[in-house]
């Protein structure tokens, strides 16, 4: 049974572990991402539950609401905090975003913050596997420029094929809304995306 509930903590672990950089495709998107374990840099923080990141996409307007031209590249910079709950290979987090894109002359810009899940599955001397989750959201207070909203949702499943390095498929949805301008409540990009990930 030790040993059991140490394999499980250990997969969920490599889920986190080390630093992250990974990037996804489909047939029109890229994006590009990194993130970095506080705890590798100070021994005040326990590794694999504190990180800080950032990310790059590149749109097209086929992936949005059908009214949306000229979109730009999303940027981002994220912290977050995972912690396992229990030994069951699931942990729960939370986080906050700057973000800033432009759709045409319109200016977006937020900070939202949200919530992510993660669940490893129990078999790590087989493929580990993960599922994760997370849902970030800014209302007004927290939006700036021509923003009024943000709300973004995404749910990715991993494998991790060789030590440190997997393949993700992953969904995205990320939806503005803008005050004074004409293009008012938009999906900036909904798609479906397969990706490569490395942990170093």
């Amino acid at each position: 049974m030790l040993k059991k509930i140490t394999l499980i903590s250990a997969s969920a672990i490599s889920a986190f572990a080390l630093h992250m950089a990974e990037i996804n495709i489909n047939d029109k998107d890229l994006e590009v991402g990194a993130k970095l374990d506080v705890g590798q840099f100070n021994d005040r923080v326990e590794p694999n539950t504190m990180f800080v990141g950032a990310k790059f996409l590149n749109p097209v307007d086929e992936h949005s609401s059908d009214s949306l031209t000229n979109l730009k590249p999303y940027y981002e910079v994220n912290f977050s905090i995972m912690r396992e709950v229990g030994n069951y290979g699931v942990s729960f987090g939370m986080g906050l975003k700057l973000n800033y894109t432009e759709i045409g002359t319109t200016n977006f810009s937020a900070l939202p913050l949200g919530v992510e899940f993660a669940y490893a599955f129990p078999s790590p001397k087989v493929i580990p596997m993960h599922l994760g989750a997370s849902l970030y959201y800014a209302p007004e207070v927290l939006s700036f420029a021509d923003s009024t909203r943000y709300l973004e949702y995404r749910i990715h499943y991993d494998v991790e094929l060789i030590p440190n390095a997997g393949l993700t498929l992953g969904y995205r949805n990320l939806n503005v809304k803008a005050g004074n301008s004409s293009i008012g409540s938009v999906n900036y990009n909904s798609s479906w995306y397969v990706g490569f990930q490395l942990g170093f």
